[in-house]
Formats: C-alpha cells, structure tokens, sequence
C-alpha cells in the first residue's frame, strides 16, 4: 500500500487557496467534507472558501506550523489581511488586522475528509 506524504498534500492544498484555483480544489477536499462537525460537501467547503476571498481580497493562508501523520495534519496558520465590513462577526471595515488559526485535518481517501477550525477572535477584538 503506498503511504502519501500528507505534508506534501497540505501543502499543495494551501497552494490551491492562496491561487484561488477552485477546479484543482477536488484533488484535495473529499465530496463529502465535514466542517466543524457539519456535513457541507465539496460544493459547500468551496462556496465558504470563494466567501473568505469575496469579503477578505488580500486574504492569503501562511503555514506557521504544520504536524502530519499518516490520517492527519494539524497546522497553525498566520493570517495578516483587511476583510471587507464584518468579520466574525466583528466590524472590522477594511481596518489591518493578524490573527492565526488552528486547524485539524482527518483525511480520507488521500483527500481532507473532516476539518476543525479555531480562529483567534480574541487577537482580532484586542486590534478592533
């Protein structure tokens, strides 16, 4: 049985991201993706995505920290960007903020199958 590089894949993934090429999106995230608990889908992890850059235009994901095994990657990423109006919530109306993120990753079939998410709001009230 071939063991892929998880690393490798995360890595590719966030690259995807960051060039917004959302066909290749389907070469990393699984169509039956859970986010956060809640079974969203591909069409539904890549709508949230296309969202994140709609409201955030200079948003761009950097890997501070990245942990793999054979089933999952967990990684801290450093965002430092100026989103559109409201964000999380927050009136934030263009201002520059930096925050980061921990996320976990279980992936299935060589594709990111579930993902929990933890944002910092706490960093990005203080700046507000």
């Amino acid at each position: 049985m071939n063991r892929i590089d998880l690393a490798s894949v995360y890595q590719g993934y966030i690259a995807c991201l960051n060039a917004q090429d959302w066909p290749k999106l389907e070469q990393f995230v699984h169509e039956d993706v859970y986010y956060n608990d809640h079974l969203i889908g591909l069409s539904g992890y890549r709508e949230m995505l296309e969202r994140d850059f709609h409201e955030i235009p200079d948003l761009h994901f950097n890997i501070q920290l990245l942990v793999a095994d054979s089933q999952h990657v967990a990684s801290r990423l450093a965002f430092s960007c100026s989103p559109k109006g409201t964000f999380l919530g927050l009136r934030v109306n263009g201002k520059s903020i930096s925050f980061t993120e921990n996320v976990f990753y279980r992936f299935r079939d060589d594709r990111i199958g579930q993902v929990w998410s933890v944002i910092d709001k706490a960093a990005i009230e203080a700046q507000l």
